[in-house]
């Protein structure tokens, strides 16, 4: 009996560098072929490491809405070209 691998496919969404640290972070979108939600990746690559979180939207949105308040917060110390 052959049984099938799980396919997932994955959408690169964007690729950031962190300019006062050289990390490389990249976010991609999980899609599961069997079904349930879609999943965001969040890759950190730090040198040779990597660390990876799979988040859910609630998480993501969470997220998201807990960097933009902490950066808006942060406008007047941000040096110009940053």
């Amino acid at each position: 009996m052959t049984i099938a691998p799980l396919m997932t496919r994955l959408t690169s969404l964007a690729t950031l560098t962190v300019p006062l640290g050289g990390q490389q972070i990249e976010l991609q979108e999980i899609d599961y072929e069997t079904g349930g939600i879609p999943l965001l990746r969040v890759r950190i690559r730090e040198g040779r490491r990597f660390t990876v979180f799979d988040i859910d939207p609630g998480t993501a949105r969470a997220w998201s809405e807990a960097m933009r308040a902490w950066a808006a917060r942060q406008a007047d110390a941000t040096p110009p070209g940053y």
